[in-house]
């Protein structure tokens, strides 16, 4: 039997994943934290073992809370989620060698580069990566540079976070005045051209800068859509499973282009965004430094990289996962979503149809 770390537990990946491993190894201990007393995942039955309170990673409080959990609890590994904890655990890793505990995931550079949107615009700047992107803030909105270089409509989101944080399409200057106005507690967001193509995902897993696998899906409608200014949330309610390599291709160009850049290994997994242009050329809008919300689903039709994370970190090696750079689903699933139920897979070939 083994202990597992979750942090994050709160969330809907960490929870996901929670549920991922329940199924394929119910013998094993499962241990969940959150900064939040009411992480919905504490009160779950069935999900966890046991579950904390803990520090914000921020904290000078949490990483002695972690090592002390560690060491009592005999934690084997971990499943490090939320972005903020990464990067601190990534700067733990640098200043004293060594994780509190075996995880899986990429350098600190590598992640604070990809976890800040600006950061990853200005690296991919002038390639046919990303759309057209300037970084504004607050005290310096460019709104001459964001109406002559970028044009509008644009589309307009926080540097930092998921679920869409700030995002919203730019009709024209007043528009993106009246945004800054309502959003005045966030201080830095990326303009970019409006893309008004699919938008897609992919998933994908690195081991020492080999590219071992990837499989991609989109994004088709979205929970509660109608709340947000954008009708956009992170959380996709319809998604169709894709079998096309091309989106693996793209993703992983752009990944070795990075790790080029910044003379950094690509390990760990990645989670890419994307939307497609007019001409369906494809636009990387994301990358995140984890897994991501479709993981569960993922794993139900057959590409499970939480079971490949478990085996890395118990191995200590990527040796026993299977090489599979373009997963190709062996039927045409989509999936449903919605807040207070489990995700539904379901498949045309089955007799399922829609549009």
């Amino acid at each position: 039997m083994k202990t597992i770390l979750i942090t994050g537990i709160g969330g809907l990946t960490p929870r996901s994943i929670a549920k991922v491993i329940r199924r394929n190894h119910p013998d094993y201990k499962l241990i969940g934290i959150d900064v939040n007393e009411k992480a919905i995942g504490f009160f779950i039955k069935g999900l966890l073992d046991d579950y904390l309170v803990c520090p914000r990673c921020s904290d000078s409080e949490y990483f002695p809370f972690i090592k002390k959990l560690v060491a009592e609890e005999k934690i084997d590994y971990a499943f490090v989620q939320p972005e903020s904890e990464i990067v601190m655990w990534g700067s733990y890793f640098e200043k004293h060698g060594e994780f509190p505990c075996p995880v899986f995931m990429g350098c600190k550079l590598l992640s604070e580069s990809l976890r800040d949107k600006s950061i990853m615009a200005e690296l991919l700047k002038d390639t046919d990566f990303i759309p057209r992107t300037l970084k504004v803030t607050q005290t310096n909105p460019r709104f001459d540079d964001v109406e002559k270089v970028i044009g509008f409509p644009c589309w307009i989101r926080a540097t930092e976070g998921t679920g869409g944080l700030g995002s919203l399409k730019l009709e024209n200057l007043s528009s993106y005045k009246s945004w800054l106005f309502i959003n005045n507690q966030i201080p830095e967001f990326t303009v970019s051209e409006f893309l008004p193509g699919r938008h897609l995902a992919n998933e994908m897993l690195y081991y020492s800068n080999e590219y071992v696998k990837g499989a991609a899906l989109e994004c088709a409608e979205y929970v509660m859509a109608n709340i947000a200014p954008s009708h956009v949330t992170g959380n996709t309610a319809f998604g169709r499973f894709l079998n096309e390599d091309r989106i693996n291709k793209f993703c992983d160009d752009c990944i070795k282009y990075l790790c080029e850049k910044l003379n950094v290994p690509a390990h760990g997994i990645l989670s890419f965004d994307l939307k497609e242009d007019r001409e369906g050329n494809m636009k990387v809008t994301e990358v995140n430094i984890r897994h991501m919300a479709y993981s569960g689903v993922m794993a139900q039709v057959g590409f499970d990289l939480i079971e490949d994370t478990i085996r890395i970190m118990e191995d200590g090696n990527a040796n026993n996962v299977v090489r599979d750079q373009y997963y190709h689903y062996d039927k045409p699933y989509i999936f449903l979503r919605d807040v207070d139920v489990e995700p539904i897979v379901l498949s045309i070939e089955d007799g399922f149809v829609i549009n």
